[in-house]
């Protein structure tokens, strides 16, 4: 076996550790990615998952924009009723449509409840799973966990689009 001087061991150590800062910061990157889709998923889907005290009920829709509409809310159980609430509905809604909500605590703002409006709710999230699937795929060299996070992504994105 021949025998490598001082200098070549100590370089290929430094590369080692070049390596683990590359495989160390691109992870972070890409937990900081799903991380910040999460948390901002998770400021509106909290009024959707968490509903115990939250006002439920529907909102007939008076007039729609292009991205909100508006009408008086009807509530469920012990809710109040107010005159106007304003809702995002980006798609596919007419006047005249029943749709459910929550009540967002303290404002006249609804959000969509039940299936469609939490898919809705985790939009951000999808996106991040898309994102931090290049960023694990591409960085970190794993292209099963990045085709896995990439599905999530586009089912996500693809249930919340169907449920509009």
């Amino acid at each position: 076996m021949a025998k490598r001087s001082r200098s070549r061991r100590a370089a290929e150590g430094v590369w080692g550790l070049v390596l683990l800062a590359r495989v160390v910061g691109v992870a972070a990157l890409a937990a900081l990615i799903l991380v910040s889709g999460t948390w901002s998923s998770w400021r509106t889907a909290q009024y959707l998952v968490l509903t115990k005290g939250r006002e439920e009920g529907t909102v007939t829709l008076t007039e729609c924009g292009d991205t909100d509409c508006s009408g008086p809310f009807t509530p469920k159980g012990t809710a109040t009723a107010r005159p106007t609430v304003t809702v995002s509905l980006p798609i596919r809604h007419h006047v005249g449509e029943k749709v459910a909500v929550v009540i967002k605590p303290g404002t006249n703002t609804a959000i969509r409840s039940k299936v469609g409006g939490l898919l809705y709710a985790f939009l951000p999230l999808g996106g991040a799973l898309l994102l931090a699937a290049i960023v694990v795929g591409g960085g970190l060299r794993m292209p099963k966990t990045a085709w896995t996070l990439a599905a999530a992504g586009a089912a996500l994105l693809g249930g919340a689009y169907l449920t509009l």
